[in-house]
């Protein structure tokens, strides 16, 4: 019989080798003395009590392969339920409620649950959509049970301590169906298995030489999964992980000081609150070791700001990768910033670094239709831009909801599956890839393809610009470069004069570069349409639309 390849079971070794470190740290309130309280588990506590839940899924009749939806908020509930889920075998699907309640739903129909471990407020919308989940027959309640059936979490708990039996799963065996941001299309649900899992773990643990005995800041919920699995502690910041544009920067400052965090993790758009808070009061983050930021672009400035606050001993990494794929590869903020950062300024794309040892990557010919093989794949030599392919263990093979994608987004290779990335990019002499935009966001005009990383870099060198995006407007044969930019609030045109002078310096900077040379229309937009996440992908489809009735009505 083939091993065991389950997560679950570096928990388990965790709280062997280490079982009275501290596995999680939670916020709670705060003291009369105005400081924060917080309260921990030990590893040996969180492998027990998810022992105690896999148990208690299995009497519910959860079994190996049963799809069930979690929709718990972070913290060590969260943790637990995880790692028991793992023990039970169970699929877990996760979604990111950020994407709205409608997209949530719609999520959560397509993955054809057949349970819930929720909280009351997605049981009770459960309830009243119950024939939209009619095959949910295992409901588990996070909190106080309301007028609806099942099991809660509290009483299940109230067993005796058990040990549970792990799960005889395989490294192929299906483990999460993980759903995508959405924002370049309808979010879809990547189905990992248990050796992508298992895999993310050696691959982060390896480049990034994390040990246990770290303690982490884990502002993605899933990274507290890979902390307790490489003994590292995890503390849960005071933030709701599904708007991180919005955290509060002093609460964790907070947390990283009163914690004596070694290592963090957050998107872009935490780090840009973060860096500016402790730059405007000299706050510096002394314990800090290893930073980590991921999920969308991390600007140069962001970069420069962080490091303004941290000791020399701490990098910064930024790790790139998607839903369907991660990681793939990664890049430190002294290299950005000593190496790609000026050349990203003048056009060259972003440098998001070398692959990870697992990895094996190609760019090949950008084309918008399906590859059924590799053999229909036309690989490009270094420096020409293309589409990146990726393939390796952290590689999923397929969607588990709109099945449809599969042929666009996968290229079979013998037994394997390459993924296509849906990036366009190019690799250097180093074999570093910079990205120079999305496959789908590329502007084919009738002189050739313009890249929106690379063209918008250009124009958002202009002191009153915040940010830019290059759109086509016309007929297929006849596609116009159209650029929008977004001024920064204290520079915005005042009148048509201020417009036209902007305009006109915005085609000078055009002229003055070979990527540039074509585009000569340009609008301004008081706030772009972006992700609600990070506040950085944007919506250049709602810009083209928007460009195309300023057009009609003859307006520039």
């Amino acid at each position: 019989m083939s091993a065991i390849v389950n997560v679950a079971a570096r928990l388990t070794a965790a709280a062997q080798a280490r079982p009275h470190a501290t596995a999680v740290i939670e916020p709670r309130g705060y003291g009369r003395d105005g400081r924060r309280n917080y309260v921990g588990f030990s590893f040996r506590e969180l492998d027990q009590d998810s022992d105690v839940l896999a148990l208690g899924l299995r009497e519910m009749g959860v079994t190996p392969g049963t799809r069930m939806a979690l929709l718990v908020r972070p913290g060590f509930d969260f943790i637990s339920l995880v790692f028991a889920l793992f023990k039970a075998g169970a699929v877990t699907i996760l979604v990111d409620p950020g994407i709205g309640l409608r997209s949530l739903v719609r999520c959560l129909e397509e993955s054809e649950p057949e349970g819930f471990v929720a909280i009351a407020a997605v049981h009770a919308v459960r309830s009243l959509l119950r024939r939209r989940f009619c095959r949910s027959r295992f409901n588990l309640t996070v909190g106080l049970r309301w007028f609806w059936g099942g099991a809660t979490i509290s009483r299940m708990r109230r067993r005796p301590s058990c040990v549970a039996q792990l799960a005889a799963t395989g490294a192929e065996d299906p483990a999460a169906i993980i759903f995508t941001s959405g924002s370049t299309g309808p979010a879809k649900g990547v189905l990992y298995r248990h050796g992508n899992f298992d895999r993310q773990v050696i691959e982060i643990r390896d480049r990034y030489g994390i040990e246990p005995g770290g303690i982490d800041l884990a502002g993605f919920p899933l990274f507290g999964l890979f902390n307790c699995a490489m003994g590292v502690t995890t503390v849960v910041p005071d933030m709701d992980s599904s708007h991180p544009a919005m955290v509060d920067p002093a609460k964790i400052v907070e947390a990283i000081h009163d914690c004596r965090v070694t290592q963090a993790f957050a998107s872009p758009a935490v780090w840009q609150r973060v860096g500016a808070y402790c730059v405007g009061r000299g706050i510096r983050l002394p314990t800090l070791r290893r930073v980590l930021s991921a999920g969308a672009p991390v600007p140069s400035a962001v970069l420069e700001q962080m490091k303004e606050c941290l000791d020399q001993t701490c990098e910064m990494h930024t790790p790139y990768g998607a839903t369907e794929a991660l990681p793939v590869a990664s890049i430190s903020a002294a290299e950005v910033l000593s190496d790609t950062a000026a050349a990203t300024r003048q056009g060259a794309g972003v440098c998001v670094g070398r692959r990870f040892a697992g990895i094996e990557w190609r760019v090949i010919r950008a084309v918008d239709a399906p590859l059924p093989s590799i053999a229909d794949a036309e690989e490009l030599p270094q420096g020409d831009i293309g589409e990146l392919i990726v393939r390796g263990a952290v590689v999923t093979s397929e969607y588990a909801t709109r099945v449809e994608s599969n042929a666009r987004a996968k290229i079979a290779d013998a037994a394997t599956v390459w993924h296509r990335m849906g990036d366009v990019g190019y690799f250097d002499a180093s074999e570093r890839f910079w990205y120079c935009g999305r496959l789908m966001h590329r502007v084919l005009t009738p002189q050739g393809p313009l890249y929106t990383e690379q063209c918008e870099a250009i124009f958002n060198n202009h002191p009153a610009v915040f940010r830019s995006a290059l759109v086509g407007l016309g007929p297929v044969d006849q596609v116009r470069p159209i650029v929008i930019v977004e001024p920064r609030s204290n520079r915005r045109p005042a009148n048509r004069k201020d417009e036209r002078i902007l305009f006109a310096e915005l085609r000078a900077m055009a002229r003055e570069h070979r990527l540039t040379t074509e585009i000569e229309t340009f609008f301004w937009h008081p706030s772009f349409p972006v992700d609600v996440r990070h506040n950085a992908k944007i919506f250049r489809e709602k810009l083209a639309l928007w460009a195309a009735q300023k057009m009609g009505t003859g307006q520039r």
